[in-house]
Order: C-alpha cells, then sequence, then structure tokens
C-alpha cells in the first residue's frame, strides 16, 4: 500500500516563486518578441512637414536633373553627378528622419507644398516646367507677373508666393536659382521665426530659389525642411 509525500508549506511556497518566475520570463520574451517584429513607422509628405521638405528639396533636385538631361551643354554631366550625390544626401535624411526614402514632390500631389495667396506664380517656381540649359523654365503659357524675376531692381520683392527649401549643396552659406545669374544677392527672410539671410546665387536649379544647407540652417525653425511664408529680396 503506497503512502501519498505531503509537501511541507516552504516546498509549497518555492514550487509558487518558481512558476511565477518562469511564466513572467515567458511574457518578457513574447513582449520582447512582439515589440522586435513591429515595423518601424514612416511618414510620408503628407503627414509631416520635415517630410515635406525634403521631399521637395528632392523633388528639385530631380527637376533639376532632368532639366540638364533634356538640354545638356559641356557642363551637363557634371552638374548631374553633383545632382545625384545630393539626392543620396537626402534620401539618408528622409531615413534618419522616419521618412519614406526616396519619395519626392514630383511622385505625390500631397508632397506638394499649400501656396500662399498671390496674384501669379512666378515663372519657374516649383509647379512650372523643368528647368533647362542656363537655369531657364519651360513654360506652358504667358509668365506671370513675376516672370521677369531676374531683371527685377535691388531691394524688389521677387519670387512671390513661393516657398523655400534647401537644396542638400554643402559648403559656405548660398543659393541656386533658376531665375537669377551667379552673382545676384539675394535676402530671405522666414516670417515664421522672422529670421534673415542674405546670400549669394552660385548655381542653377529647378526653383526661384533654393538654399543650401548652411544658409538654410540660418532661416530654419528647428526640425523643419521647409518654409512655408518666406519674402525673397533681390538685394544685388
Amino acid at each position: 500500500m503506497s503512502r501519498r509525500r505531503s509537501l511541507g508549506p516552504k516546498k509549497k511556497l518555492a514550487l509558487l516563486l518558481g512558476a511565477a518566475t518562469v511564466a513572467g520570463g515567458g511574457a518578457f520574451v513574447m513582449a520582447n518578441t512582439s515589440n522586435a517584429a513591429a515595423p518601424p513607422t514612416t511618414r510620408s509628405a503628407a503627414d509631416s512637414t520635415v517630410c515635406q521638405g525634403l521631399a521637395t528639396a528632392l523633388g528639385n533636385n530631380q527637376r533639376f536633373i532632368d532639366g540638364q538631361r533634356a538640354e545638356p551643354d559641356a557642363q551637363s554631366a557634371a552638374r548631374i553627378a553633383n545632382r545625384e550625390a545630393v539626392i543620396e544626401e537626402i534620401k539618408r535624411k528622409q531615413e534618419a528622419s522616419g521618412c519614406v526614402a526616396g519619395e519626392s514632390a514630383q511622385d505625390s500631389g500631397a508632397a506638394q507644398p499649400e501656396q500662399p495667396a498671390a496674384p501669379s506664380q512666378p515663372a519657374g517656381s516649383e509647379q512650372d516646367g523643368q528647368a533647362g540649359e542656363g537655369g531657364t523654365a519651360e513654360q506652358d503659357g504667358q509668365a506671370g507677373q513675376d516672370g521677369q524675376a531676374g531683371g527685377a531692381a535691388a531691394g524688389e520683392q521677387v519670387c512671390t508666393g513661393s516657398t523655400v527649401t534647401l537644396s542638400g549643396e554643402d559648403g559656405a552659406p548660398a543659393a541656386s536659382s533658376n531665375q537669377f545669374p551667379a552673382g545676384t544677392r539675394l535676402k530671405v527672410t522666414n516670417l515664421d521665426n522672422g529670421r534673415s539671410t542674405t546670400v549669394e546665387v552660385t548655381s542653377v536649379s529647378g526653383s526661384c530659389v533654393l538654399l543650401n544647407d548652411a544658409a538654410f540652417e540660418q532661416v530654419r525653425e528647428p526640425g523643419k525642411f521647409l518654409i512655408r511664408r518666406a519674402v525673397i529680396e533681390k538685394v544685388g
């Protein structure tokens, strides 16, 4: 006849604590596995001002490349290679900011920034045609009242209604433009924080004015890659 062995209170307590530890450890492992499996959230240009600014910058550079390929000259290959390197840098910034890497303002209508009310769009603005040789833009219709911005007098406001973003290029503070020749000095004021910078145009682009990284840093709001409300003046 077998006899049952009863466990003492201490042994029962030890068994209960051991079982709780195992269960808790399993839950911890399951939670960690679940968190590790969750894909990182990415934001599109429609969801974030940061992503919108980067997508606009990428689109501007792509538009410039398209223009150079449409009307090439002796320097087009070098310009295209430079802008392709800039695009890769913008993609890295998109990824680091949690944006969709490679998203361009040309890819999605949602990526196009809202324009402030203005009588007309300037010729060569971000919504106009591709930049051609020498920074000119192909137009479907007659240019607006700012179409002759390159010939504006010093102190005159230009590029009415344009937003401002960065080209992604390194170097000392400078700008690029499809309306103003190299050597033109432009003052860009960010109305959202009152900061301004005066820079010299050193190259062509697919927009009225693009600031390089150093110049954009002087007027940007923290964490933003797009200036929606900007005043652009020709000062020399």
